[in-house]
């Protein structure tokens, strides 16, 4: 009988992310953004009944109850995140392999401007992407900044803690939801109540988080948070449609006041096709930005992001032909995950 430890460890040592456990199919794994087989052996229903009380222990009875249990832990010394569910009558399996070392921000190939995020004392920067884009990697990594740099109080809230920092200069507490509070709402209330400098929002979800979190920002905290949009643009409209319409000028003015930078990012294939490269857009936000945010004039940022280049701000579409530029991405990487497709590709192709 396999056991959820060798699973674990062979995971880890092929750099796998994440790993599928399901009735019928071979043991798979998440390397490099695709899907491969991890182990010859086909799981039988059995096996994955076996791995998941392995894993669930005293909870495994919850799933008969729920259909679904989230759990976590360590196992093979790697810390991971797990989802167990029922589909089909059987118990499948989904593992995170979290990370345990915090990168070093100059290490993940952002654009040069992030490197002014942990000198920041107040407002909000977003840091936005599809699940699975880094974000919360490049989070870490400026909290970690922060944390070795600053004597502040950082105050985390996150679905689950993927990163566990160890204080240095500053002094961090980390609340996991569902565990040390019910929800993101709640504990961003309390937070306000904590002593906090710096604060982080896994995900602002909700029109109450949102507006919590504009609050902290505008009370003079410093604010990073998370969305699941695409571009910086777009990230503006997703805050402000999350408001009713009557609310959604002053939405506007407090987010024209408190935002200070928005980060887009996506991970790539490198060039030779092993490995990831992170690709980012960055909106700066300048007086300029500041006038469309409250006049809500959002089809003008991209153009305005271009003419502001010398600040830091940089197009998801100009990334990628840098990136190409610099042999990390192919022409066909970077056409692919272009906002533009016909102007990536006339720049990277010449066609």
């Amino acid at each position: 009988m396999i056991h959820i430890q060798d699973i674990v460890d062979l995971a880890a040592k092929r750099g796998a992310s994440d790993i599928h456990l399901i009735a019928g199919l071979r043991i798979k794994c998440r390397i490099d953004g695709r899907i491969v087989d991890l182990a010859e052996n086909v799981l039988t229903p059995e096996d994955c009944e076996y791995l998941a009380k392995e894993m669930a222990g005293t909870k495994y009875e919850l799933i008969e109850e729920m259909g679904e249990l989230d759990c976590g832990g360590t196992i093979a010394n790697e810390r991971v995140r797990i989802n167990l569910f029922r589909q089909q009558g059987n118990i499948s399996a989904v593992l995170r392999i979290l990370s345990s070392n915090i990168p070093e921000l100059h290490s993940l190939g952002l654009p040069a401007v992030v490197s002014k995020f942990p000198s920041l004392n107040k407002g909000i920067v977003l840091v936005t992407g599809e699940t699975g884009s880094g974000k919360s990697t490049t989070l870490a990594a400026i909290l970690d900044c922060i944390n070795h740099t600053r004597n502040d109080h950082i105050i985390t809230l996150e679905d689950p803690i993927e990163y566990v920092y160890k204080s240095d200069k500053s002094i961090i507490n980390q609340r996991e939801i569902g565990r040390d509070t019910e929800s993101y709402t709640n504990g961003l209330r309390a937070i306000l109540r904590e002593d906090p400098d710096v604060i982080l929002i896994g995900e602002m979800r909700d029109l109450d988080t949102i507006e919590t979190a504009l609050t902290a920002a505008e009370t003079g905290h410093l604010v990073f948070a998370t969305l699941h949009t695409n571009s910086a643009v777009d990230s503006i409209d997703r805050i402000v449609g999350v408001f009713p319409e009557a609310r959604q000028q002053q939405i506007r003015l407090q987010l024209s006041t408190t935002l200070k930078a928005v980060l887009s990012q996506q991970l790539l294939v490198k060039s030779g096709g092993k490995g990831r490269v992170v690709a980012a857009e960055v909106m700066i936000v300048t007086p300029a930005l500041q006038n469309l945010i409250r006049e809500g004039k959002t089809p003008q940022m991209q153009s305005f992001m271009l003419s502001s280049a010398d600040q830091g701000s940089m197009t998801m579409d100009n990334c990628l032909i840098k990136m190409f530029n610099e042999g990390k991405i192919t022409a066909d990487t970077a056409v692919n995950a272009a906002v533009d497709e016909l102007y990536v590709r006339k720049r990277v192709m010449g066609q």
